[in-house]
């Protein structure tokens, strides 16, 4: 299985941080943002990663993880020209992903407290042509929504409803197989001139969705009081011995 981190995006709800540069560089406690979803892909067992970039401090981005080796991974980049879409950065990773199963994860999501390699390898064994994670939150307008049937199985997702029919959510790790860039190409922009993920998880439902619940601890870092909530999260674990010492470049 490969691996793709999503770090492009121009972050305004986190203006006036972001400004000047690319959210996934800001401090979530002792580490970089975007060393958490990398850490999440290599603790899957994922090796070979492609980061889509865009946006501000492409540049930094590159520096910072450079090729990977301290992660024990082996980093590629490729770059997302503007704020068009989730599916649409998914659709920039054909060539890379060839003919492997992969897994994105988006740059701003931190999740901790629950080992992936499992439920990776089971998406890898199973049926399903794609997958995801759901969680519980309290505001899930801010997010695509799940609705379910009396039975508890998904049946469709809708993108930052104004009246949500459930309180859970897919958050941002996504588990696809190559023909996921079929129907990416099929796509139509939603109102917000975008490719939704939640448009290209529908098309696998009913019945061919992998959408176990994530029983770690979670929250996106894409507003100021999420990236604050990240930061507690993370000094949580710390204390607690179970968050790793971030990895520093051997040149550095």
């Amino acid at each position: 299985m490969k691996g793709l981190v999503l770090a492009g995006g121009t972050a305004t709800r986190l203006f006036p941080l972001t400004i000047v540069t690319n959210k996934h560089l800001l401090p979530i406690y002792d580490r970089p943002m975007i060393y958490y979803p990398i850490a999440t892909l290599a603790g899957m067992g994922i090796r070979e990663v492609m980061v889509i970039v865009g946006g501000k401090s492409v540049g930094e981005v590159v520096e910072l993880l450079a090729d990977g080796e301290h992660f024990g991974l082996d980093l590629t980049y490729r770059y997302q020209r503007g704020a068009l879409g989730i599916a649409h950065a998914i659709g920039l990773a054909r060539d890379f992903v060839g003919d492997d199963s992969f897994c994105c994860v988006l740059g701003d999501n931190v999740l901790l407290g629950e080992p992936l390699a499992e439920t990776a390898q089971q998406f890898a064994d199973g049926p399903c042509g794609a997958g995801t994670l759901l969680y519980e939150v309290a505001d899930p307008e801010r997010f695509g929504v799940a609705e379910l049937d009396a039975q508890g199985n998904v049946v469709a997702f809708e993108e930052k409803p104004a009246k949500p029919k459930s309180n859970l959510i897919p958050i941002g790790v996504y588990f696809l197989r190559p023909d996921a860039f079929d129907f990416v190409d099929r796509l139509e922009p939603s109102s917000r001139g975008e490719l939704e993920i939640t448009d290209l998880l529908n098309h696998y439902l009913p019945g061919h969705l992998f959408a176990p619940r994530f029983e770690g601890l979670w929250t996106d870092a894409g507003t100021v009081t999420s990236l604050i909530r990240a930061a507690e999260l993370a000094e949580q674990e710390s204390r607690a011995g179970r968050l790793s010492a971030p990895p520093i470049r051997p040149d550095r």
